[in-house]
């Protein structure tokens, strides 16, 4: 990328646009670009024809009726789907998905629709009507789950790590249930997908607090893109065969958005198929740490900074982390809901709000533990003790700079500003009594150009991730 090129990074629904600055030297993230599907609804009934394991669901459903009829009762069904916040096309996904489970036998009246809120907000019936499409809507009955309602929810006893499981009870009750989901890079779970839907997003909050908390986020295997030894994925795979979960549809789609695969059938059997499709998608090469990083997210993502953050999370917490010790993440997101309504974003923001620095939230929610939603100030404040964040373009800046991050009203303004930050902090790293045998050469001062500060005698380093959720970059540089 050279000066003259514009950069150009998703801002709500729209762009955000700036010039290089002079004498920075940057580097755009772009993921593979993969054959995407040619029509989704092709692929989508060919999924569901054809589980990746499994029976399918005309025939879950039928074995569902019967048992259900034995006992003079009318069959049930549940489909969990994503909350406004996942751009996943459940409403694609739900009338096939209505129609097979009515040709087993389910009518119509008896299938109840769960949107996956874990510790979200409720969605608005504007939001039900535009994720699930109108029809949908009007057909069957919608239900937000409310995971802090005591009757809603079911104890399901403990996994084999002592998790504690719980779920919804119109899903745990119903005669079949069935869930979607995207699969992309997590910060917790290695991928999302699976089910996820069911385990995390329907799940009451001993279950979100203990997945969430910090003894699993410090656990080792509990990193983004891995499944293998990973206690988070696990504790997912467990709760979702307690709740009964018995098939998922889920899709991948690229950095733009393009899908590029679907599956359908047993969960585990789909989530690790479609991660091995993530993990070719995601997965991008970068030769180097940078002194700043642009971390792209876009709409529906960057509707409140609970979420927006997950783009700064997501390359910070990768094998290494996307920018340097005092460094900076440029954030840029228009969060039209400020900090977000729902309980787990009050309680992150919250958190970082009332902390006297980042170093001392790290210390108090490890020393506590953390309630669901505080799990995500843990992770910024561990950001934040290492790197700056800016966020760009926020209708509310008050709300991030409550957080103890920085604000710039365009993309430009935030380039400046960061600047100005990494520079600030090289300049005083430099000034620091040196602490090696060879920065203390007598006569020589420091060794030139090693560890000198950007600015002098070398450019300012840019990572433009435009899709940091749906990019994976995985820095050659070796850290320490």
């Amino acid at each position: 990328m050279t000066p003259t090129v514009e950069i150009v990074v998703p801002l709500g629904s729209g762009r955000a646009r700036a010039r290089l600055p002079a004498g920075w030297h940057a580097t755009l993230a772009a993921t593979p670009r993969l054959p995407a599907l040619g029509d989704l609804d092709r692929a989508i009934a060919d999924a569901l024809a054809h589980p990746i394991a499994g029976p399918t669901l005309p025939e879950l459903a039928a074995r569902a009726a019967s048992r259900a009829r034995a006992s003079g009762r009318a069959p049930t069904a549940v489909i969990a789907v994503t909350d406004a916040t996942r751009d996943c096309p459940d409403d694609r996904f739900l009338p096939p998905l209505l129609a097979a489970i009515e040709a087993g036998g389910i009518a119509a009246p008896q299938i109840t629709i769960v949107v996956a809120t874990g510790l979200h907000r409720a969605s608005t019936e504007a939001e039900k009507r535009a994720k699930l499409g109108p029809a949908v809507v009007a057909r069957c009955r919608v239900v937000d789950h409310d995971a802090q309602d005591p009757d809603a929810i079911v104890d399901l006893g403990r996994t084999a790590a002592g998790i504690p499981a719980t779920t919804n009870r119109l899903a745990l009750e119903a005669d079949l249930l069935v869930s979607t989901g995207v699969v992309e890079p997590h910060q917790y779970a290695g991928y999302s997908g699976g089910a996820k839907t069911v385990a995390i997003g329907l799940a009451g909050e001993p279950t979100i607090a203990a997945t969430h908390g910090i003894a699993m986020l410090d656990q080792a295997g509990v990193r983004l893109a891995r499944l293998e030894g990973n206690p988070f994925h696990e504790a997912v795979v467990e709760i979702g065969r307690l709740a009964g979960l018995e098939l998922v549809i889920n899709l991948v789609a690229d950095a733009d958005g393009r899908p590029l695969a679907v599956a359908a059938g047993e969960p585990e059997a789909v989530h690790h198929h479609l991660a091995a499709v993530a993990a070719e998608a995601f997965t991008v090469p970068v030769a180097r740490r940078a002194d700043v990083a642009i971390a792209g997210v876009g709409a529906p993502k960057e509707a409140n900074l609970y979420q927006a953050t997950r783009a700064v999370t997501y390359l910070h917490f990768g094998p290494v982390p996307a920018v340097r010790p005092g460094g900076v993440y440029l954030l840029p997101a228009t969060i039209p809901e400020g900090a977000g309504a729902g309980v787990g974003e009050r309680r992150f923001f919250e958190a970082l709000r009332d902390a006297p620095g980042p170093a001392e939230l790290v210390e108090r929610l490890r020393r506590e533990g953390a309630r669901g939603g505080e799990q995500r100030a843990y992770l910024v404040a561990r950001v934040l003790g290492e790197a700056s964040i800016i966020v760009v373009g926020a209708e509310h800046p008050e709300v991030p700079a409550g957080c103890g991050m920085r604000t710039a009203a365009t993309l430009d303004e935030g380039l400046a500003l960061a600047g100005e930050l990494v520079r600030t902090a090289a300049a005083a790293d430099w000034r620091r009594e040196p602490t090696t045998e060879r920065d203390r050469s007598p006569g020589l001062g420091r060794p030139s150009g090693v560890g000198r500060p950007p600015g002098v005698g070398r450019p300012l380093e840019l990572l433009v991730v435009p899709h940091a959720i749906r990019t994976l970059p995985v820095v050659a540089e070796p850290v320490g």
